[in-house]
């Protein structure tokens, strides 16, 4: 019982660090990048995404690295699983806010999820990752990378788009201002003035969020392998559960506008690198990077065949690839997104983390 008990207690100091240093490393990354020069509409097409999926690409490369290539793999597609049919499911229910989302750039991240789950389903058929699959989901990144440029230019510059939302009719983007158009950070922090000692504190600010995020994910990994061992379960199943469940909560508050209040609510609006209503698109982001980047960091990490358990082949795919589908098929067919997809990506959410928590496969 105590050592259950301190395997607890890690894992939340896991999950806490991994928080603080994913954010504090974002919102310092970002800076110094407006330091160097660099527009805020590659910044917004690069760096937030990264940071936003920070604590599954580590997790994954520590795990990978250390040869546990069932909790990488499963921290990998759970988190997408988990930032679908959780956080953005969420997003969707939420009553009191309306979800808009370019129509355009919707299409093109759910058909690039597709792509990456197609990817994955031809070539671990054989229990493994083969090169050419590795290969394939490090192009797949790339046209990410591209993608996600190009919109946040659209974005910040105010070139006229359709908006599918929530509500009844689809609407076109009204800027009150001409800070809404190229305001990016107004919608996000305030950059201090620009000198050397603020270079340093934020440079300073990166360096120690990441040295916070990768002790937290040692934590993390320390905390599943103990898990699985003292109760003689996989390491799939703690990845689908915990790991992911745990890695949503500031997402979920992040949804739910923090109801509550809390000291976390001031931090994360502090130290916040993207716009609050580009969240739905963000999450999806997160998702393909799980997928497009995790999975090959792990694979050249293991510097094998990644070994690519059942249960990932016939629970994960199969369910990342439904909620995309349910995401995709009303705005693409009606113009419009509905409540009524939050509800059925978190009904799929629900019954994922039940298969596979009764019902788990071997090799993973």
């Amino acid at each position: 019982m105590a050592v259950l008990l301190l395997t607890l207690l890690v894992y939340g100091l896991g999950l806490l660090l991994t928080a603080v240093g994913s954010r504090l490393a974002g919102r310092c990354t970002t800076w110094c990048c407006a330091l160097c020069g660099l527009p805020m509409w590659v910044v917004g097409g690069t760096v937030a995404p990264f940071c936003l999926a920070l604590p599954q690409l580590m997790l994954a490369f520590l795990a990978a690295g250390l040869s546990i290539t069932g909790l990488a793999v499963g921290t990998a597609l759970a988190g997408a699983v988990a930032s679908l049919g959780l956080a953005l499911a969420v997003c969707l229910l939420n009553p009191r806010h309306t979800v808009t989302v370019d129509r355009s750039e919707f299409f093109r991240k759910c058909l690039l999820l597709l792509a990456a789950c197609g990817v994955l389903a031809l070539f671990v058929r054989d229990g493994t990752l083969s090169y050419t699959g590795t290969g394939l989901l490090m192009f797949l990144f790339v046209v990410f990378v591209l993608i996600s440029i190009v919109y946040q230019h659209h974005y910040i510059y105010g070139e006229r788009s359709i908006i599918v939302t929530t509500d009844r009719a689809p609407a076109f983007p009204q800027p009150e201002s001409t800070t809404a158009i190229y305001g990016y950070t107004a919608h996000t922090m305030a950059f201090p003035v620009m000198s050397v000692a603020n270079a340093l504190k934020n440079l300073a600010g990166v360096l120690g969020g990441l040295v916070l995020l990768a002790g937290g994910a040692q934590a993390l990994v320390y905390s599943v392998a103990s898990f699985a061992s003292l109760t003689g379960t996989i390491q799939a199943l703690w990845a689908a559960t915990l790991i992911s469940f745990g890695f949503c909560l500031p997402l979920l508050a992040d949804a739910l506008d923090h109801p509550f209040g809390s000291v976390w609510k001031r931090f994360s609006v502090r130290c916040r690198y993207f716009p609050p209503r580009t969240l739905p698109i963000q999450l999806i982001n997160s998702a393909i990077l799980n997928l497009t980047l995790a999975l090959p960091i792990s694979s050249l990490m293991y510097r094998e065949r990644l070994p690519f358990g059942s249960q990932f082949r016939h629970y994960d795919l199969p369910a990342c690839a439904a909620m995309t589908l349910v995401l995709l098929l009303p705005p693409l067919l009606r113009r419009r997104l509905y409540r009524w997809q939050g509800a059925l990506c978190l009904g799929l959410y629900l019954l994922y983390v039940a298969v596979a928590w009764f019902l788990p496969l071997s090799g993973a």
